[in-house]
């Protein structure tokens, strides 16, 4: 009996598992207080201030839906709207060009270390400088974008004051920004590929284009992935170059993007229990949208065919 007892027992946790379990407890606590203050907390604040008239310091007044149904005639919500989704156009485009660059400078040629620091440079560099930077050369009198164009013999537009133009010069810049991020994920993605997978398919008579719908497509498909979920999301919150290069929206609010609108609504106009509304819109958007890709994520495969 004394016997069985003993096997039941738990064993005694030492002093210094105790030490180290209070330790640990108080690395975890650190994030996890910080997450339900900055995050969690916000996230429930917000969606509750959008129910409300408020103005950010007077009292909260329940509204209901009111602020929802506000949106769905409001003209300046629905083309901040397009304009967001519009400027998304440049996410496969800097998809496809770092791909292409990652193939390039796979290969063992001289130089490829250099170029990959070049290239990389913009993504370490701070935006509301690059924005600055990009706003004078594509100014119309004396940016270097048109001063290059006119060395070909084409007289270049105002960019950022044309609203056929400033997108176009929108999107051009963020791929330059994010080219240098995709291609190194993309570019680690194709050095992990074995070689006898490649060889194979020249014992096989494989040409180049087969080699890469039936190898590299495959292996770099997870990176593919996680870079259009990424991608999506921050285009999606797209704001210091708008503020910055085109301060009032652009001509025709053609540049103003969504969260561009739910900030000037919230500070300018001080309307931030529709300016929450917006946010939360904005959130559903986001999460239909990651949850959609997931989801055709899970009916793809990335094995190799």
């Amino acid at each position: 009996m004394a016997t069985k007892l003993a096997a039941t027992d738990k064993p005694r946790k030492s002093k210094l598992y105790k030490k180290e379990s209070r330790a640990a407890m108080l690395f975890i606590l650190s994030p996890l207080v910080g997450y339900l203050i900055f995050v969690l907390y916000p996230f429930f604040f917000s969606i509750y201030a959008s129910f409300t008239n408020w103005n950010g310091l007077g009292t909260m007044n329940f509204v209901g839906l009111s602020n929802y149904t506000k949106l769905l005639t409001d003209d300046y919500f629905m083309k901040s709207l397009f304009n967001t989704f519009f400027m998304m156009l440049g996410i496969p485009i800097g998809l496809l060009l770092s791909l292409l660059l990652a193939m390039g400078l796979n290969r063992k040629i001289p130089g490829t270390t250099a170029f990959r620091v070049i290239y990389y440079i913009p993504v370490v560099s701070s935006l509301a400088a690059i924005s600055v930077l990009w706003q004078w050369a594509y100014n119309g009198d004396y940016g270097l974008v048109n001063q290059f164009l006119d060395l070909i013999g084409i007289d270049g537009p105002n960019w950022l004051q044309n609203k056929d133009t400033v997108k176009p010069a929108l999107i051009i810049m963020t791929v330059w920004k994010g080219l240098g991020y995709s291609m190194l994920l993309y570019l680690a993605a194709l050095q992990s590929v074995p070689k006898m997978y490649y060889e194979s398919a020249d014992l096989d008579g494989a040409n180049k284009f087969k080699k890469f719908i039936h190898i590299t497509w495959p292996m770099v498909k997870p990176v593919t992935f996680f870079l259009v979920i990424t991608n999506i999301i921050n285009g999606a919150q797209m704001f210091t170059e708008i503020n910055i290069m085109t301060p009032t929206g652009g001509p025709e609010f053609s540049s103003a993007t969504v969260v561009f609108y739910i900030w000037r609504k919230a500070f300018d106009n001080l309307q931030m229990g529709y300016a929450s509304a917006m946010s939360v819109v904005l959130g559903a958007i986001i999460f239909i949208v990651t949850l959609i890709q997931f989801k055709l994520n899970d009916r793809s495969s990335f094995e190799i065919d």
